[in-house]
Formats: structure tokens, C-alpha cells, sequence
């Protein structure tokens, strides 16, 4: 009878060993930074989605007594298991929730590592638009091809336990946490986080420091508002979805307002005008921008996506 209960043990060991999925390890340095004294964060290296590994956003987590609480889960499960291995260097806590700010691969792909360890996943109104489109499973036959190993046949695209609509705060260990909905603005909805003892926002993909931003399908006039209305005053320190830690949030914000406010003013005259887009670009000063990491690789086709929108606006 002892034997028996010694291999039936044994078992569901295996079985719960079994149940881990392994990932593709990853050659990537990932350094771990920390913001406050319950904030941490990782930042992606500049570049094309498939570049780094799948490495070029960025992804954050607050250790509270509770547990923890971690926004962003970058491109590949790959690189959100580094991540999990870095939150294991600093604490055994769980992970109680995932904040996603958008629905853009290279902020998601690693939501099932935690998933699997039981986090809840909260994400913005719009998130199901994106899952549910055909973009979203072309995109992931797409990562499998350029990006394999480290996204392969078991990477799955994780829907969100909660679908937050409008402002909501929660607390986890004595820190306050406010998610902010900010609607269609970078992608089919975003969100930001603030932790609210320690003064720090993660800003998602609606605020770049020292970089041109990546417009893709965003409605750039949503975008513009959402810019306009952020209140910043008590910030301290602001992370972006890509980029470094801005050091002046402040300067953070406006930067990216006037590169979107710059290129719809210019498209919007010459939509008015019924002018060419490539005559417009070409004929366009740009220079204030040429000197931005990205400014090649993201600048024609952000202001072209502009153009096309502000025809249909």
C-alpha cells in the first residue's frame, strides 16, 4: 500500500511537470530597472518588430505585500518568461493581475506564461475587437515564421479575464492602483496604469520620450485629445510601452503631442487641397524629427496612415 502511494506521488509529480510548458530559451539581455521602491521595469531595444528576438517593447511590475502586479507581457512567451525569472529574482509573491495597455502583438504575446502561474489578465475596451478580427491570427501565423522559435505552435493568443470600459482603481498591499481607459487612441483601445503612492504612470503606447512613435492603425485625433487632457503634474516618473523611463514626463508628453499635432496639420491642408500625398511629404521640412530613433523606419507610413485617415475623417 506505502509503494503504491509512494508511485501514485510520483505521478502527479510528473503530471504537474507536465503541465508547465517549456519555452524556447532566449538570448536577450534583458536588465531589470528600477523606478520607485515598488516599480520595476524592462526596456526593449529600439528597432522592427521582429528585431532583438521580438525584444523592442517594454513591460513593468509592482511588488506589493499581496503579490504582484505586472503591465505588459512583450512579444514572445519567450521574453515574458525572462521576465518572470526577474520578478523571481526580487520576489516568490504571486502574480495576482497582468494589465494590458493595448492589443498590439509585441505587448501580448507573453500573457499565457502568466496565465499559466493564475493571473488574472485586465484589458482595455476594444481588446476583443482586435482578438477577434482576422488581423489578430494572421499576425500570429506571421510571428511563427519570422520570430520561431520563440513563437511557435503553443503560442496562443490569451483573451482578458476583465474588459475594463471606464476609469476603475484597485489595491493590492496598501498601493492604490488606477487604470485609466483612453479608448481608440493608439490601437482599437489603450489604457494606462498609475500607482498612486509611488507617483509612477505606465503610459503603454500613447507617449514616447526621444523616439518617433509608431502610429499603426491609431486614431490619431483621439490620440491628440487623450495628449491634451493627461494630467501630469504630480508624475514622477512616466514609463512608456517603448523607450526609457521618460525623465521629464512633462517633456515626454508634449514632444509627442506636437509630432502628431505636426503631422495633421500638414495632411489635413493637403487633404483640403486635394493635393498629393508624396508631393506633400517630400515638399514637407521634417528636419526636427530626422534626428529621432525610428524617424526612418515609422515616419513616411505614420504620415501617410494620417493622410488616409483625415480623407476618411
Amino acid at each position: 500500500m506505502r509503494l503504491a502511494l509512494i508511485i501514485f506521488s510520483g505521478l502527479l509529480f510528473l503530471s504537474d511537470l507536465s503541465a508547465k510548458t517549456i519555452y524556447p530559451a532566449t538570448g536577450v539581455e534583458m536588465t531589470l530597472k528600477q523606478v520607485s521602491k515598488h516599480v520595476y521595469y524592462v526596456q526593449g531595444k529600439a528597432g522592427i518588430a521582429t528585431d532583438n528576438e521580438g525584444f523592442i517593447s517594454n513591460a513593468g511590475f509592482v511588488v506589493t505585500k499581496e503579490g504582484v502586479v505586472v503591465f505588459d507581457a512583450l512579444g514572445t512567451p519567450s521574453l515574458a518568461n525572462l521576465l518572470l525569472s526577474k520578478i523571481r529574482s526580487i520576489t516568490d509573491k504571486p502574480v495576482l493581475k497582468v494589465i494590458v495597455s493595448h492589443y498590439h502583438a509585441d505587448h501580448i504575446y507573453g500573457l499565457q506564461v502568466f496565465k499559466e502561474q493564475g493571473a488574472q489578465i485586465i484589458a482595455p475596451k476594444g481588446a476583443m475587437d482586435y482578438l477577434d478580427s482576422s488581423a489578430a491570427e494572421e499576425r500570429l501565423e506571421e510571428r511563427r515564421f519570422s520570430l520561431e522559435p520563440w513563437v511557435n505552435e503553443t503560442t496562443v493568443l490569451v483573451s482578458p479575464d476583465v474588459i475594463v470600459e471606464k476609469p476603475m482603481t484597485f489595491e493590492h498591499g496598501g498601493i492604490r492602483f488606477t487604470i485609466d481607459v483612453l479608448g481608440a487612441a493608439h490601437s482599437d483601445g489603450d489604457l494606462t496604469l498609475y500607482i498612486e503612492p509611488e507617483r509612477v504612470l505606465f503610459s503603454g503606447d500613447i507617449i514616447f520620450e526621444g523616439r518617433v512613435p509608431y502610429l499603426g492603425d491609431a486614431n490619431t485625433k483621439t490620440w491628440l485629445k487623450t495628449l491634451l487632457k493627461m494630467e501630469v503634474g504630480k508624475i514622477r516618473a512616466l514609463i512608456p510601452g517603448h523607450g526609457p523611463a521618460a525623465k521629464n514626463p512633462n517633456q515626454a508628453i508634449s514632444a509627442t503631442r506636437h509630432y502628431l499635432a505636426r503631422i495633421r496639420n500638414v495632411m489635413s491642408k493637403a487633404v483640403e487641397n486635394m493635393d498629393d500625398f508624396a508631393e506633400t511629404f517630400d515638399k514637407t521640412d521634417w528636419s526636427e524629427f530626422e534626428h529621432l530613433p525610428a524617424f526612418n523606419e515609422a515616419h513616411r507610413r505614420n504620415a501617410y496612415q494620417v493622410f488616409l485617415s483625415m480623407e476618411a475623417e
